[in-house]
């Protein structure tokens, strides 16, 4: 595939309106350095969709990556909710989410978590962590230990996920793997940092400029520039990110990867895992 534009989004499930840890970080085809999108204060989650909404209206070819689940687990059971009435498949979890969270402020999905309240985890008093930390196929071949289904902590992957569905089932951009890839305009992708960050050689956080510069090198981008020496890990997530996107969606494997067609509807995939 042939992009213009990559953008990395560095999500967060926590409470209230405006997060520290969301960053937005956009790599032009090419070499040059992926570059952080700055603002005056800390993002919102709705800015974020305004954001993303404002893509549509373009003739760019922009991949936009977000850093968290666009699906719960499936396959595994044959429903997202076994022996509960369940959505068939991903766009009807995302409608679901949201009509049940609508009330909730700044897309969270308090009142998702509530109303399947049997199907998470949320500590010992539920009973073994296993028997809910159900895993979708993406999860298990990237060797990801964290399930949706365990909810530990505010900003933990299964909030982040489920605030995520809620701007998926509104938005106007096509989401891979669940729509077919327009041959213009943008489109939506589930990503997962710490993938990029491995291709680039990175174990752990990037928190230093010369870990990232070195780290872009190696997946083809050119160093960053006015920088400070240390950021925020989320920083560099969104950062390494953008490069690895670029990187990544040459390759014909990223976009067929083994096993898709069997999820393409239901748990989706992570981009950049073959």
């Amino acid at each position: 595939m042939t992009f213009d534009r990559f953008v990395a989004i560095d999500w967060t499930g926590a409470v209230g309106e405006r997060h520290r840890a969301i960053a937005v970080a956009i790599a032009d085809t090419g070499t040059a350095a992926p570059k952080l999108l700055t603002r005056d204060r800390a993002w919102s989650r709705a800015e974020v969709f305004d954001l993303i909404a404002g893509f549509s209206a373009r003739d760019e070819r922009t991949l936009i990556g977000i850093d968290a689940s666009f699906a719960l687990p499936f396959t595994d059971s044959a429903a997202f909710f076994p022996g509960d009435p369940s959505p068939p498949d991903a766009r009807s979890l995302w409608a679901e989410v949201a009509a049940i969270a609508a009330d909730d402020p700044f897309h969270a999905a308090h009142a998702y978590v509530a109303h399947r309240r049997r199907h998470f985890w949320t500590g010992v008093a539920d009973g073994p962590r296993a028997d809910r930390a159900r895993l979708r196929v993406v999860e298990r071949r990237k060797g990801s230990p964290a399930s949706c289904f365990v909810l530990l902590g505010a900003s933990q992957c299964g909030k982040a996920s489920l605030s995520a569905m809620r701007l998926l089932a509104k938005t106007p951009v096509p989401v891979w793997p669940f729509d077919p890839l327009p041959a213009t305009g943008p489109v939506l992708a589930e990503i997962y940092c710490a993938v990029f960050a491995a291709a680039a050689g990175v174990r752990g956080k990037i928190r230093d400029r010369a870990t990232l510069d070195a780290a872009l090198a190696r997946l083809g981008s050119a160093p960053t520039q006015d920088l400070p020496y240390t950021f925020a890990d989320h920083i560099g997530d969104a950062l390494i990110s953008a490069a690895g996107m670029r990187a990544a969606a040459v390759d014909p494997a990223v976009w067929h990867p083994a096993g898709l067609d069997q999820v393409c509807h239901t748990e989706g995939w992570t981009f950049g895992v073959a």
